[in-house]
Order: structure tokens, then C-alpha cells, then sequence
């Protein structure tokens, strides 16, 4: 509904913006035929929409005869009054598309405390430049149950590492590498330079280590101790990196952990690696997604961001 203060007091005018649009073409064109071609409406249903608007304003908009069509002095102020509702009208449908082009909504991201610190400051920061209305709610836990979180469901998108194989359907998108270490604490000094040169089944017997309990560093240590004919002595299984950092750092045993790991923790100080020869394979640290939610306009906006 619109209201229109005309010389007081104030009218209230049902009037649609079709009508509107009809009354400046005609009040622009003073012709009735050209008008009704231009707005693609039949002549009589031109003179019914302006004979409406002067019954709901209460005066006459045009000056009408055999030869001419003329503005009246109402029909000059109500153009301008007309002008500025159509142009407000396209303005806020611009306003309304453009809101409608940005993407809102929310994403949820996995990942492990290390990663959160290594990572997250320049994607995210990036990415909310571009997107502010896009909410991210992030989780925090043992970089291990990335893909799992993914695969269930639980999470739209998740940072860890590249596992040997891939499960199917899961899409992966490099962003680091990283350094698998051996670490022990700087003191004592749990191996010996005949352990680090030569390990074995018979040097590494006594050796106590900390590993994961699950998870690509797990994988890969169980691989390289397979291959020296080595039964490790496990003082603990741990989830997560950052407590088998802390627990080498007390001196419980020694470790493997991501060198990125190291490169973030405040106990660095506190440890030592070791270049034991030949050494793990390197991590592949990205992004996780379930392929099939990759064209999702909000997955979609961030997995291309990273590229």
C-alpha cells in the first residue's frame, strides 16, 4: 500500500507498481495508442488502470480530447512522486538479487589442535574476506578420524593427512607436507648412536615408545619397524600428536610424530630427533570432502578458495 501526502491531507493508495509503470510511459508519451503498444496492454485496459489511479488520488492525472492528452498539475506532481517509488522499487530488487548472489549459510571444519594453528589463520581469513556470511563452526580432535568424520557425515569438510589409500568417494586436496620424526627428550638420552645407526631387533628391544594408536603416522612406524625386524616395547598409545609430545618430553620414551607438530609446540625445547636412516615417508597434509558434496555452493566456494 502506498501513501501519498497530497496538499494535505494524506490519501492512501492501493495502486500496484504495473500501474505506476503505466502511468509515467503514458504521462512520457501523451498518447494513449503508442503507450498501450509500448506496455504490451490493450488500450481500454490502459485508460481503466489510469481512470483508477485519478478515482483512488482524487483528481485527474491528464487533460483529455479528440486531439491531445495533457498533463494536469496533479498528474506533473504525481509523476515525480511516481518516479521516485519505481526508482526505490528497482533499487531494492538489485539489493534484494545481489543478497541473493551471496552465499550465507553455515560450513562445519575438522581438524587437529596442530593444524588449527598451522592452517586455519590464512584459510580462514581469506576465505571470510570473500564470504562473510558464511558461518564456520570448528571442531578440534585427533587428526586420524578426519576421513572417518567425513565419511559419516559428521563434518563438511576436515584437515589431515593423505592415507596411503584413499576410501572411495572422498575427494583430497594438498595444501603442506610434512616430515615424519623420531623424537625423544633431550634428557635422558634414550638412544644410543649404535640404535640410531643400526636399528634392529636386538638394539631397539629395550627402546620404550609412545605411538598412535591409530592413524597414517601409526601406519607408517608399524611399517618401518616391520622392516627392521623390530618389536617395539610400548610404553603408551596415544591419540593425538600433541600427547605423544608431551609424554616424550617427560621422558617416558621416544616417538614419531609430524615435523609441523614440532615446528607448534611449546615443548619443543624439551625435545631432540633423531635422523634415523631410512627415514618415514612424509606426510600429505590437505583438505577432506565427500566428492558428491563438492558442486554444494557453500563446499564448493571454500574447496576452490584453496586452489
Amino acid at each position: 500500500m502506498i501513501y501519498l501526502q497530497h496538499n494535505m491531507p494524506i490519501y492512501e493508495i492501493t495502486m500496484d507498481s504495473h500501474a505506476l509503470m503505466l502511468f509515467l510511459s503514458l504521462a512520457d508519451n501523451l498518447h494513449f495508442g503508442k503507450t498501450s503498444r509500448e506496455q504490451h496492454v490493450s488500450p481500454s485496459a490502459l485508460s481503466r488502470s489510469i481512470k483508477q489511479l485519478e478515482d483512488e488520488l482524487g483528481a485527474p492525472l491528464f487533460l483529455r480530447d479528440n486531439r491531445s492528452v495533457r498533463l494536469t498539475r496533479e498528474g506533473q506532481q504525481f509523476r515525480e512522486y511516481a518516479k521516485d517509488v519505481i526508482g526505490g522499487l528497482q533499487a531494492m530488487r538489485q539489493a534484494f538479487k545481489q543478497d541473493q548472489l551471496i552465499l550465507q549459510g553455515e560450513l562445519s571444519l575438522y581438524c587437529s589442535v596442530t593444524a588449527s594453528y598451522s592452517f586455519l589463520y590464512d584459510i580462514l581469513s581469506s576465505f571470510r574476506q570473500d564470504y562473510p556470511r558464511i558461518e564456520m563452526k570448528l571442531h578440534t580432535g585427533d587428526a586420524a578420524k578426519a576421513v572417518e568424520r567425513i565419511q559419516q557425515g559428521l563434518e563438511d569438510l576436515a584437515i589431515g593427512a593423505r592415507p596411503d589409500n584413499l576410501a572411495s568417494g572422498i575427494a583430497f586436496q594438498s595444501i603442506a607436507r610434512s616430515e615424519l620424526c623420531f623424537i625423544g627428550p633431550q634428557s635422558p638420552q634414550l638412544l644410543t648412536d649404535e640404535q640410531l645407526k643400526s636399528p634392529s631387533a636386538a638394539t631397539w628391544r629395550d627402546v620404550p615408545m609412545i605411538l598412535s594408536e591409530e592413524g597414517l603416522a601409526r601406519t607408517r612406524t608399524d611399517r618401518w619397524l616391520k622392516s627392521h625386524n623390530i618389536k617395539p616395547r610400548i610404553y603408551a598409545q596415544v591419540s593425538g600428536n600433541e600427547a605423544i609430545v608431551s609424554m616424550v618430553s617427560l621422558g617416558f620414551g621416544i616417538g614419531v610424530v609430524p615435523q609441523i607438530v614440532l615446528d607448534n609446540s611449546p615443548l619443543t625445547a624439551s625435545i631432540r630427533t633423531y635422523d634415523i636412516q631410512p627415514p618415514l615417508t612424509a606426510y600429505d597434509i590437505g583438505l577432506f570432502a565427500l566428492e558428491k558434496r563438492l558442486k554444494e555452493p557453500l563446499i564448493n566456494a571454500f574447496w576452490n578458495r584453496q586452489r
